[in-house]
């Protein structure tokens, strides 16, 4: 059985050879599924609204158990402000990935960086105000779903942006000859 399983084991590793490193490899699966097999930005966009979800569900068990003025009194909102400081550790690995990939367009890094600025918002923004209503905070905190799905669309469509600059280069060269030839 032994002298079997050793070639068996030479030869599996043959046909599976170690992958190399990546920038997810230690990326909680919880919060990017595609960790495996997307790239760092797919990560961070799936990232962005699986932990705000977490933690704003952890708000409403807050606001369930204590109720909605009484769910950050005293150390009733530590359960969201342990969520809120596991999840900036965790999506700081496709953060900083999708930033690197991103590292040649600078619009796309400042688009990136605006969705993490909306994201960190968001999450301060959990706590429910002194004299909110129950139908006023849950409009306010599913507001930012939307943010963050236009963010990331418009982070998604690169060929818009790089089609619509080739196309005003040309319209600005004729314009200048023109302007050579009637003088």
């Amino acid at each position: 059985m032994r002298r079997f399983s050793l070639p068996v084991l030479v030869a599996a590793s043959a046909l599976f050879p170690a992958a190399a490193a990546y920038a997810l490899d230690n990326v909680d699966p919880y919060i990017c599924p595609t960790a495996l097999h997307g790239t760092g930005t797919d990560c961070f966009f799936e990232a962005v609204p699986q932990t705000y979800t977490m933690c704003r569900q952890v708000k409403s068990i807050e606001i369930i158990e204590f109720g909605l003025a009484g769910a950050q009194q005293g150390v009733n909102g530590a359960k969201t402000e342990g969520c809120i400081e596991k999840h900036k550790r965790l999506i700081a690995r496709p953060y900083q990935a999708a930033l690197r990939e991103a590292a040649r367009d600078k619009k796309k890094v400042q688009g990136l960086q605006a969705l993490y600025a909306t994201w960190t918002r968001s999450l301060a923004e959990l706590t429910p105000g002194p004299d909110e209503i129950d139908a006023g905070y849950k409009q306010r905190v599913t507001h930012p779903y939307g943010v963050f799905e236009k963010q990331i669309q418009a982070l998604r469509e690169p060929t818009a942006v790089a089609a619509a600059k080739p196309a005003s280069k040309p319209a600005t060269k004729p314009a200048a000859k023109k302007k050579s030839a009637s003088q």
